[in-house]
């Protein structure tokens, strides 16, 4: 086993060993996605609010392929390495992780921490085309929820910690290339408009 494996394992095994009964089920609640439809549903409002519908369909569609390209992605890398998740490692197993959720076989990396990092650099880098507000409130909130989410990935006992840091590495470069693709693309259009007139 190589030293950087065996340093993952430990610090794994050392987050996901900070659990207990009071926590146990909000880190399980925070790593289900379905509860934060209602959130994704308010973040598409608020941008339509703030920039417009036309401006704020095109960042809401540069979120989605930012998600669909970190998903994508994830699916691909997970078959191509088949790095076991910690749910499914005896080694992670016979040292005590404890577990929260199970299934799915592999997991490098987390598409969960991707998707969420993705999600809050896309979107916060689209609504700065606002530029009535500073919108540091907005940046607290999402880099704080995303950074949760994808550490309660380790304490559910489905992820490594490498894998989560390598999740937030690829949602961040994904969500600030197609973040800035979509200012581009709006810029583009206000350019044509402008010209017409």
């Amino acid at each position: 086993m190589h030293a950087l494996e065996q340093l993952d394992r430990n610090l794994t095994l050392l987050i996901n060993g900070w659990n207990s009964p009071f926590t146990d089920p909000i880190w399980s609640f925070i790593s289900d996605i379905p509860v934060w439809i209602p959130m994704y549903a308010a973040i598409v409002v608020f941008l339509i609010v703030r920039l417009g519908w036309k401006k704020g369909l095109i960042v809401v569609a540069a979120a989605l392929l930012t998600f669909g390209f970190c998903d994508q992605s994830s699916n691909l890398i997970k078959d191509l390495t088949e790095r076991l998740r910690p749910c499914n490692d005896p080694y992670m197993l016979n040292n005590g992780l404890h577990v929260l959720e199970s299934g799915g076989v592999y997991g490098f990396f987390s598409a969960h921490a991707a998707n969420a990092f993705g999600l809050a650099a896309s979107t916060y880098i689209g609504i700065r085309m606002d530029k009535r507000l500073k919108y540091r409130g907005y940046a607290v909130w999402m880099f704080t929820w995303a950074t949760l989410v994808a550490i309660s990935r380790v304490f559910v006992g489905k992820h490594f910690l490498g894998d989560v840091i390598i999740g937030i590495v690829v949602g961040l470069a994904a969500g600030i290339a197609f973040g800035y693709l979509a200012r581009l693309v709006c810029k583009r259009f206000l350019q044509e408009k402008t010209q017409k007139i």
